[in-house]
């Protein structure tokens, strides 16, 4: 896995934006996104807002996606798989770069047909705890004209579209690249998180 650690920190630190294609196993993103599918259809997911516990709007013209939390307290087989790979990239990115991450929170995202969600900062205003972004996509036989592309604003107002491919994994800084996630046309699923300082 060092490899692949290297390959995801390394982009980033020559562009601020990580992208590692095969971050997750191909295996491990087909049973993610069965286990994704079937908590969906089993109705568990919920619509996404914007804020945390202390400043929360759900406002479909922002964001439109549906979201379920990941917990180790689950104990599901794979979303443990998950939890263990994370840890290890924990780990491997603190000795490495000094990073002092303490934590993380992960939820499964499922954009429907025609979802998206606007222009925006993952840092809250009034906590400063998320240090990194970091998306997962599980999009098999994902095309072009599937939309759905992250689009990420460099702070030299130059623009970059990042198709949500099955396995490719992005990482960047949650308080320094303002990004959005462009209409999609089939469902669109990933999974999105931060790892965090506090």
């Amino acid at each position: 896995m060092q490899k692949i650690f290297d390959t995801l920190i390394n982009s980033y630190i020559e562009d601020k934006v990580g992208i590692a294609t095969d971050f997750l196993s191909v295996e491990l993103s087909l049973l993610l996104k069965e286990h994704l599918l079937s908590i969906y259809h089993s109705q568990q997911f919920n619509s996404a807002g914007i804020g945390n516990d202390t400043i929360q709007n759900h406002d479909k013209l922002l964001r439109s996606d549906q979201i379920y939390w990941l917990d180790k307290s689950h104990n599901t087989t794979h979303e443990n798989s998950f939890f263990e790979l994370m840890d290890a990239f924990i780990v491997y990115l603190n000795a490495t770069c000094y990073t002092g991450i303490t934590g993380y929170e992960f939820h499964y995202a499922y954009y429907e047909k025609g979802s998206f969600y606007t222009k925006h900062l993952d840092r809250f205003k009034n906590n400063s705890d998320r240090a990194f972004s970091m998306i997962m996509y599980l999009n098999t036989d994902w095309l072009l004209a599937d939309g759905g592309e992250l689009r990420i604003h460099h702070t030299d107002k130059s623009i970059q579209n990042i198709s949500p491919i099955s396995g490719k994994s992005v990482f960047f800084k949650s308080s320094e690249l303002v990004h959005e996630v462009l209409e999609t046309h089939q469902p669109r699923l990933s999974i999105t998180g931060w790892l965090k300082t506090g």
